[in-house]
């Protein structure tokens, strides 16, 4: 592993059509430790609830708001909030009324390989 050091604005991006992720951090850069991307995403937008049986995700909310969805309940996060979400558990999100950024992190590493492949197929 070597240092990694990314200033504002740079990461691999991905393009998922709606929006734009950054990745700052893979499997390969922290030994299988973790993954961490960026995400800007547009008002109104979220995935359906789903789970991540091999790994935790965690959000940290960098700008806007977001609804998360965890077990039936729904939590309102504005920017600065941080959200952790063990493996295993349902979960969902959805972006406000404004355009929203997060960082979004899993442990151990995951989800970068799909996000890409997401990619490709919508390309």
């Amino acid at each position: 592993m070597e240092v990694i050091v990314l200033r504002p604005g740079q990461g691999r991006p991905i393009d998922l059509g709606g929006f734009q992720m950054s990745v700052k951090a893979t499997a390969i850069d922290t030994g299988g430790a973790f993954s961490l991307l960026e995400a800007n995403e547009p008002p109104g937008f979220g995935p359906p609830l789903h789970i991540h049986h091999d790994a935790a995700e965690a959000f940290y909310i960098l700008d806007g708001e977001y609804v998360i969805f965890l077990e039936g309940r729904e939590v309102s996060c504005p920017a600065g909030s941080f959200v952790f979400i063990p493996a295993g558990i349902q979960h969902g999100f959805r972006v406000g009324n404004a355009a929203s950024r997060k960082l979004i992190f899993y442990t151990p590493a995951a989800m970068v390989g799909y996000f890409d492949d997401l990619s490709a197929a919508i390309a």
